[in-house]
């Protein structure tokens, strides 16, 4: 008898795990796979950590998260949202929000909404909670059609997942999209959780969260892409309190708290100024969409750091194996989807490394 659950068991390790393991066997790949900043922690920030833990801040805190910083958050949310009900507390990452809310908001046959393409790890989260994902195609366009939202929902619906700007896509639903979803999930007295994590990176200024129309949207973000802070896992959430002691209470059991010098250096982190990234990721992105829009069927990403094109012959996995053959790194779709037609590249790089992503792709068109 195997010791292993049937619930790990209908997990398959993350795809882009894989393609990571492969680059390790590569010589020099041009990788345009990775899924994090290529700038460093701003100094600031890291001198912020450095103090805590020279400063001997180096043990729990309280699960909801260091005061001083949980007050600087919640201030600032309610400046954006001026809720009556809405809370904040501090995660371990955004990931681990995103685990907390499967943990206190799904039951086992619940159905969770999601929009494919989705992020890799929404789809096993849900299983492992023993909860069905039900699939929204947004392709061509990546739009969210309201329509085919109201025809997914059953009685068994309990949340709905919006990822904006997106990953693997980089899209940013229009206002209007957006705030149709919130009022359809408030009407339907469905959960909508908003993961924000790339929200710092809209270039176009597309960028709008349900929870200004929806008070009983959870929020989730953190620091990790905005402020390159993935290994630090510190993130935070936000919505209605009820919602947000539960997630607290699985917390109190799981994670416990988000590190503690990360949490004194996100204090700093919120006061730094990132728009020179975004400015320098937004020139990234057009380059790599003027350059390959020619060759390459493309809807132009309004934020995150991902172009999301349709492989101009065979499947997404075909185009992105001989991409491999050729020394680069890039993600199938099919990791992200149902579909297997498109493939994801991460322009988190450096320009000399985009130069020579671009070279190949065209090359391979």
């Amino acid at each position: 008898m195997s010791p292993i659950s049937q619930r790990s068991k209908r997990i398959d390790s993350s795809g882009i795990r894989k393609v990571f393991d492969l680059a390790r066997s590569l010589k020099d790949p041009v990788n345009l796979s990775i899924g994090q900043p290529d700038f460093d922690v701003p100094d600031a920030v890291k001198q912020a950590g450095i103090q805590a833990i020279q400063d001997g801040y180096n043990g729990y805190t309280p699960t909801q998260g260091l005061p001083v910083l949980r007050e600087k958050m919640q201030a600032a949310v309610d400046a954006e949202y001026g809720h009556d009900d809405r809370q904040v507390f501090v995660s371990s990452g955004t990931s681990g929000g995103l685990v907390l809310a499967m943990q206190a908001l799904v039951d086992p046959g619940d159905e969770v909404i999601l929009f494919d393409p989705f992020f890799v790890m929404y789809e096993p989260l849900i299983q492992l909670v023993d909860g069905v994902p039900v699939l929204i195609d947004t392709y061509p366009n990546f739009k969210i059609d309201i329509g085919k939202v109201e025809a997914a929902i059953t009685d068994k619906t309990k949340l709905i997942i919006l990822n904006s700007p997106s990953n693997p896509t980089g899209y940013v639903p229009s206002q209007e999209e957006v705030d149709a979803l919130g009022k359809l999930c408030l009407e339907k007295g469905i959960v909508l959780i908003s993961d924000e994590i790339y929200r710092h990176f809209d270039y176009d200024g597309d960028f709008h969260s349900p929870a200004h129309v929806n008070p009983n949207t959870i929020v989730i973000d953190g620091f990790s892409k905005s402020h390159a802070m993935t290994g630090w896992r510190l993130g935070m959430v936000h919505g209605p309190a009820e919602i947000i002691s539960t997630m607290l209470k699985v917390q109190q059991y799981s994670f416990v708290c988000a590190p503690q010098p990360a949490q004194w250096a996100g204090m700093e982190a919120m006061d730094v100024d990132i728009a020179p990234y975004v400015d320098t990721y937004r020139t990234k992105r057009d380059r790599i969409v003027d350059a390959l829009s020619g060759k390459y069927e493309i809807v132009k990403p309004g934020g995150a750091f991902y172009v999301f094109p349709k492989a101009p012959w065979g499947t997404g996995s075909e185009f992105v194996a001989k991409a491999i053959e050729n020394n680069l790194l890039i993600i199938p779709g099919n990791i992200f989807s149902e579909s297997d037609t498109h493939f994801r590249i991460s322009y988190a790089a450096s320009d000399d490394i985009i130069e020579r992503g671009i070279e190949i792709l065209l090359q391979l068109a």
